[in-house]
């Protein structure tokens, strides 16, 4: 498996740097409590373990807190009150996530050949054929295995990063080691350290905190609140459109009438260049997306520049003429021939020449 290739594919915001395969991940680990005794273990030896461990089937709740202020094709919104997230995974790969909100649900399964997405809202089924190897997943099976996807990252990032042990904690009630890593001198990123914690006995990653430079507030916290390692229902794996759904391929519809960036960059196909925590997204909007620009629109339809300049700040460069949206942990550029790229600030400009 390319594990490094498949980590990366979960940056839509290259500073986050694939961290959001965490999503099953979250609290603050153990707030109130003291941190269990455990045995000491050096950074090498706890990643080496998380690396060799196979993924055991699972099921628990989850929490997620997403203040990246840049938008990842795929990522929940932060967690509400009224929200209930719950993940299972059978142990090979297949996988489902419930995302059940005040008003509609969403519910992602992986079968282990097709990621089937279920909007009850619209009641829509969107189909995701793996392309190929477990390396090729689409992007919402990952999500439908956060265990496995942690663990990915782990390998991705380890080359590039400062690994250190910071101590134990629980998370979900169970003992954690935290295991940190902190980009290289080298790494140009606004991000200071990616925390995890590993579950002491599985040696699986059971939480995340994505900390910028600067901030007090973690970027992202995602994991368990409740866990369980046992074997699941077969039957959870399994999907059946429900009667009178409409189902579609992946990206059949481009037409853009969102009122957010989130909305637009979810239109570009975004794909990872670089490594490490110098990745960057990038990718093109559709010629039918950048037609809106040349009017204002009408009913929900908005004009793509007119929205940007509304949330960033025009420049000029070899790329052209574009827009700059910039946050605490990273940067979007969007060129007005549809060019986007986005990470770093300090690598955009670069990666979206690579831009054809």
């Amino acid at each position: 498996m390319n594990s490094r290739k498949t980590a990366l594919s979960f940056a839509a915001a290259g500073t986050a740097a694939g961290v959001i395969g965490l999503v099953v991940l979250a609290q603050p680990a153990g707030a109130g409590e003291a941190p269990p005794a455990l045995p000491p273990v050096s950074a090498q030896a706890l990643v080496e373990s998380v690396l060799n461990t196979e993924i055991p089937a699972l099921a628990g709740s989850v929490s997620i807190e997403n203040n990246l202020g840049l938008p990842i094709p795929g990522l929940p919104s932060s967690s509400g009150a009224g929200d209930k997230i719950q993940v299972w995974a059978d142990g090979t790969g297949k996988g489902r996530l419930a995302i059940a909100g005040r008003a509609a649900e969403t519910t992602i399964v992986d079968d282990g050949s097709t990621v089937w997405v279920w909007n009850s809202d619209d009641r829509s089924v969107t189909k995701v054929p793996h392309a190929g190897s477990n390396a090729d997943k689409p992007l919402e099976g990952k999500f439908a295995d956060p265990a496995a996807a942690a663990t990915e990252l782990v390998t991705a990032m380890q080359e590039d990063s400062t690994v250190s042990v910071d101590g134990t904690a629980r998370v979900a009630g169970r003992p954690v080691y935290q295991l940190v890593l902190a980009p290289k001198p080298s790494e140009r990123t606004l991000l200071r350290e990616i925390r995890v914690s590993v579950d002491s006995e599985l040696r699986i990653p059971l939480q995340l905190e994505v900390l910028s430079n600067g901030q007090a507030d973690p970027a992202v916290k995602v994991g368990f609140t409740e866990f369980s390692d046992a074997a699941q229902d077969p039957g959870l794996f399994a999907f059946t459109p429900p009667a009178g759904a409409t189902i579609s391929e992946k990206d059949v519809d481009q037409k853009f009438e969102g009122k957010s960036p989130e909305d637009l960059l979810a239109k570009a196909d975004l794909k990872t260049v670089g490594r490490g925590w110098d990745v960057v997204a990038t990718g093109k909007l559709p010629a039918d997306v950048l037609k809106g620009a040349e009017g204002m629109g009408n009913g929900s339809e908005q004009n793509v520049f007119a929205l940007l300049g509304t949330v960033g700040r025009k420049v000029t460069g070899d790329f052209g003429t574009g827009y700059v949206i910039t946050t605490n942990v990273g940067t979007a550029l969007i060129t007005e021939d549809g060019k986007v790229a986005v990470g770093a600030e300090q690598v955009v400009t670069e990666a979206i020449a690579t831009v054809k």
